[in-house]
């Protein structure tokens, strides 16, 4: 009853399990690649925080296996997606995994290494950090996060390569936008219609990667510390001083995706069967090792224990 339930409330959810989908949020990249046409020439991809691995799908899918399938294509020029994330998660065709951590320098060496010596042309991440509810922390721990993928961004993309990263909206939006300007000459806030229009989540659509002249990778958090106004100013609040006079920022916001297919906050009907009744199906791959495996063996080993202790007969009986 349960998981049927969840399969009328989120379409996306459903619709995921019945294509093959390891999560719904593939179908967030695949809209905003129907808007920004983001998979168009790309040889070679970074996918970051990449577990489960449902974005790494879409790579597969729409790069790797058309290319393999092509009779002209050679051995040396399929595409070459790689994968990181702390978390393993299970094969996929074409998608070379990397388990480490996308703040580390040696991470993008490694990348690099599987690139033999090139850059990549796109690197996309759909991470994000547990999230508490509270908004304003919730898109400042976001926000950090986007900055530590900046770091890998800027070790492993090439000039005029595009990044993709989901960003949490708020009071400090304003910001985060003028820091990925720095490096890209086109940035664009997307909402895909896969996002619940409830959630302050969308995507920041980077294009055109173009760092300043004469930047250093080491010096990313310096120059980003320095960041004043679109203007050049540096003596106003980076909150609130670009939303006033010659100094307001408009930044692009699009929403792409169908807009007239399905609803994300909206619940659908069940699909009838031939038997009358419906049947959910199972998630297409589970974590492999999650973080919270531990923490779910403890609780089901305290209930055995408990139920042990309940029909466990007493010393009188």
């Amino acid at each position: 009853m349960g998981k049927a339930s969840k399969d009328k409330r989120d379409i996306y959810y459903r619709k995921a399990k019945e294509e093959g989908w390891r999560a719904r949020s593939a179908f967030k990249l695949l809209q905003i690649d129907q808007e920004f046409n983001i998979f168009h020439g790309v040889k070679r991809v970074v996918d970051l925080c990449a577990a489960p691995g449902s974005w790494s799908q879409v790579l597969s899918r729409n790069l790797y296996v058309p290319a393999k399938q092509s009779p002209d294509c050679k051995e040396g020029d399929l595409p070459l997606i790689v994968a990181i994330d702390l978390q393993p998660m299970a094969p996929i065709e074409g998608v070379i995994q990397v388990q480490g951590d996308i703040t580390n320098a040696r991470t993008a060496e490694v990348v690099i290494r599987h690139f033999d010596g090139c850059k990549a042309d796109l690197v996309v991440c759909d991470g994000a950090p547990d999230v508490t509810g509270l908004h304003d922390m919730d898109e400042f721990v976001q926000s950090q996060l986007i900055l530590a993928a900046l770091t890998i961004v800027t070790h492993v993309l090439k000039v005029g390569g595009k990044f993709v990263a989901k960003i949490f909206r708020g009071k400090d939006t304003s910001l985060l936008y003028c820091q990925l300007k720095l490096f890209f000459s086109q940035v664009t806030f997307a909402k895909p219609k896969s996002s619940r229009n409830s959630s302050i989540e969308a995507f920041a659509v980077c294009e055109n990667y173009s760092p300043p002249e004469g930047f250093k990778e080491e010096d990313l958090y310096h120059l980003l510390e320095k960041v004043g106004t679109p203007s050049g100013a540096d003596d106003l609040d980076c909150r609130s001083g670009w939303l006033e006079g010659p100094n307001k920022v408009y930044i692009p916001f699009l929403a792409c995706g169908d807009l007239s297919g399905y609803d994300s906050d909206r619940s659908y009907p069940l699909p009838s069967t031939e038997g009358g009744s419906y049947r959910s199906l199972d998630p297409v791959q589970p974590p492999i090792a999650p973080p919270y495996k531990t923490a779910l063996e403890m609780k089901k080993a305290s209930s055995h224990g408990a139920s042990a202790d309940t029909i466990r007969p007493s010393a009188d009986s």
